[in-house]
């Protein structure tokens, strides 16, 4: 696996890997196809470290569409709202270089601040609509920095495809729109949700969670199936779905939810009935941890929950 960690040198690489990626460096129009291991296909999977298995699920997903796979490692400052969230984010780049060589990644790209964000630097991706509820409302300039950083990459590596997790559903659509509104020409690739036994999203943010805490988080997803059952029996009224997971969360002692929020898919506004497909989507503290989830509920097919 090969280490890069300046944009002159990630770029280099991506012209010299061999025959396979050359093609990469100047594409002008979309792969042809679903995906597939093409001979130009070249896929990104953009972290901010400390590897867990929902991470490397996005890493076998490039692997088994793409010829080349290159992952990023960069805790991005511009994305965190509050200075002590940005310090306590865990990392260990060793554990994460040793598991990124055990998956077969070709290179690992390391930028640091000063590279990303030389002196100087004063451009930035505005999203619009999108980011104006949910984690939005509740970050405010969360989306801005995760917007401007995901662009300097993308633009950066230039790959056929960037795969991203479902579970940061607001990110994926700010994402999408992002690749489609600067008319990007590569592929966005949505992977399902990890999750551990008892349902919690796997998050690097779960290392935080302490004694009872890691017990009480498995509410998020038990207050999401709760508001699944009552619309698998018919209930299409947004105040009834959320009744039904607010009633969970809030006889969770440990638990302080942020919001509750059932919102079209695509636009992200907030809906009072269900008609055919729905986001449901959370933000709850456990303790001083903050995590998210969410799942899709669809009238055409109700026992589906990752939006596929």
């Amino acid at each position: 696996m090969k280490i890069l960690e300046t944009v002159a040198g990630m770029r280099d690489w991506c012209q010299e890997a061999g025959p396979e990626t050359k093609a990469v460096v100047g594409l002008t129009t979309p792969p042809p196809g679903a995906g597939g291991r093409g001979p130009a296909s070249l896929g990104l999977v953009q972290t901010m470290g400390y590897l867990h298995a929902g991470h490397l699920a996005l890493v076998r997903a490039a692997r088994r569409q793409c010829r080349r796979v290159i992952v990023s490692i960069f805790v991005n400052p511009t994305q965190f709202d509050r200075a002590d969230d940005l310090a306590a984010y865990p990392r260990d780049l060793a554990r994460d270089r040793a598991l990124l060589e055990r998956e077969a990644c070709d290179a690992l790209f390391l930028p640091t601040p000063e590279i990303l964000y030389p002196p100087g630097f004063d451009t930035w991706v505005e999203p619009g609509a999108l980011a104006a509820g949910q984690e939005g409302e509740h970050r405010p300039g969360h989306f801005r920095g995760v917007a401007t950083v995901v662009l300097k990459l993308l633009n950066i590596v230039q790959p056929t495809h960037a795969f991203f997790g479902r579970k940061d559903a607001q990110q994926l659509a700010i994402i999408r729109a992002l690749v489609r509104d600067f008319d990007l020409p590569l592929r966005v690739e949505a992977v399902a949700t990890v999750r551990e036994p008892e349902g919690l999203a796997l998050s690097s943010r779960n290392a935080r969670l302490v004694g009872d805490e890691r017990t009480a988080a498995c509410v998020l997803y038990r207050a999401l199936q709760a508001a699944r059952a009552a619309f698998c029996a018919g209930e299409r009224q947004a105040a009834g779905l959320l009744f039904a997971a607010r009633r969970l969360l809030d006889d969770e002692p440990l638990a302080r939810t942020e919001y509750l929020s059932l919102a079209d898919p695509d636009t992200l506004r907030e809906l009072e009935i269900v008609e055919t497909r729905a986001l449901l989507s959370l933000a709850v503290w456990i303790g001083s941890t903050r995590l998210i989830d969410n799942l899709i509920l669809s009238a055409s097919d109700p026992a589906r929950e990752d939006g596929a």
